[in-house]
């Protein structure tokens, strides 16, 4: 596959999980990916699910990768990994920082092998500040960031999300820094360091809050599914036990909801005429959607809702995902020849370009799959790498 990124050559030594899913999205577009592991493996290997012993979270965040193992802790680790950066465009890491800096890898050492090399450097806190060296996980930066402190019921307790939120964000995110260097370098001829902590892009998705209690002194309350934005909001249940979403952040999607559902005279008071004030009587509103939905099946309330022009959405798990027919004609799921499960299927590319459009070249490799085949166009033959395998170097 060659892709938009074709010809960009990305060093990936790090782990769970923003940095190696920002490698991913990279790879996913034509750069030739190096997964650099330690001999042990990646932790996420043995993250979630697993099938016949391989892990499936594994497949999908290492698609695409050259798996290799190198022990950078060690002197011939890092004389490897130095002829690595050699011919490197993008180092991506997420040590603790001073790492590198002690084993002699910081980006001072690296930089003179190659001035062009983005060192990406993805962590919990960043590389300064008084918590810079905390171990930093997506789950701090999800209570730190305030995304905990207005998730969940008024009267319960901050909730986490159930999955990496804060992680995805910096992978994006992440991924955005690498480019914005590497358009830098094709204007200076030199490559930066990017450093990213994973507690910053999730506070700006956040939106207003920090300007809000600036100006304001306000404070954002936890809601549950309803906003302080308008209404109705909410999460509704339909007669056959399925549940829907509805979103009126537009004053016209407001008006046709309550026509849809029976309540036109609603739509003449005077507080129905902001989405603001039309959250502040989120319970009548949500008694009247709440009890006409409750009266109908989910595939009736997704069809009047569309024929009515309003905003609704059935509730998904990834059993409906995978047979919607939206989906399905994005191409949102994609299958992958796999050579230890045979065909799996995953999220697709996160966007499709008209004219260089990306794509999955393969699900995530066996550990150390390709280090022969890399370590071997350094010049090291079967009895170097032999020698190292016994140093517990590779494996």
């Amino acid at each position: 596959m060659t892709g938009a990124l074709s010809g960009i050559r990305v060093l990936d030594t790090a782990t769970l999980f923003a940095g190696p899913l920002a490698a991913t999205l990279l790879g996913d577009f034509g750069a030739e990916v190096i997964k650099i592991e330690h001999p042990n493996g990646d932790p996420v290997r043995s993250h979630g699910a697993h099938r016949d012993g391989v892990g499936l979270w594994w497949k999908m965040l290492g698609r695409g990768k050259k798996a290799i193992t190198l022990y950078l802790g060690s002197p011939e680790g890092q004389e490897i990994f130095k002829k690595l950066v050699a011919d490197a465009d993008v180092v991506v890491e997420n040590f603790r920082p001073g790492t590198l800096e002690r084993w002699g890898l910081g980006y001072d050492e690296l930089s003179k092998i190659n001035p062009g090399l983005v060192l990406t450097r993805v962590t919990g806190f960043g590389q300064i500040g008084p918590y810079a060296k905390r171990p930093g996980f997506g789950t701090l930066a999800e209570a730190m960031s305030g995304f905990a402190a207005i998730t969940g019921e008024p009267d319960g307790p901050p909730t986490l999300p159930p999955f990496g939120l804060a992680d995805g964000i910096a992978a994006l995110t992440t991924a955005y820094a690498v480019m914005t260097a590497l358009r830098a370098r094709e204007q200076t001829g030199r490559g930066q360091v990017v450093d990213l902590a994973i507690i910053e892009p999730i506070l700006t998705l956040l939106g207003p809050q920090i300007i809000a209690y600036d100006q304001l002194g306000t404070l954002q309350p936890r809601t549950g599914n309803r906003s302080t934005n308008n209404a109705p909001r909410n999460t509704y249940r339909t007669r056959d036990g399925s549940w829907v979403a509805i979103s009126t952040s537009a004053q016209s999607i407001a008006e046709r909801v309550m026509r849809l559902v029976g309540r036109p005279e609603l739509i003449d008071e005077p507080w129905f005429a902001s989405g603001a004030e039309r959250a502040q009587h989120a319970d009548l509103l949500d008694d009247a959607v709440g009890s006409w939905i409750a009266d109908r099946d989910r595939d009736e309330v997704v069809k009047a809702f569309e024929e009515a022009q309003a905003a609704v959405a059935p509730i998904y798990t990834a059993a409906d995902v995978m047979t919607d027919p939206q989906f399905a004609a994005l191409g949102t799921i994609a299958t992958v020849d796999d050579e230890e499960l045979g065909p799996v299927k995953m999220q697709n590319v996160l966007f499709r370009l008209s004219e260089t459009p990306g794509g999955i070249t393969s699900a995530g490799a066996p550990l150390g799959a390709h280090t022969a085949e890399v370590l071997g166009g350094l010049g090291l033959g079967e009895p170097e790498l032999a020698a190292l395998r016994e140093k517990g170097v590779i494996k």
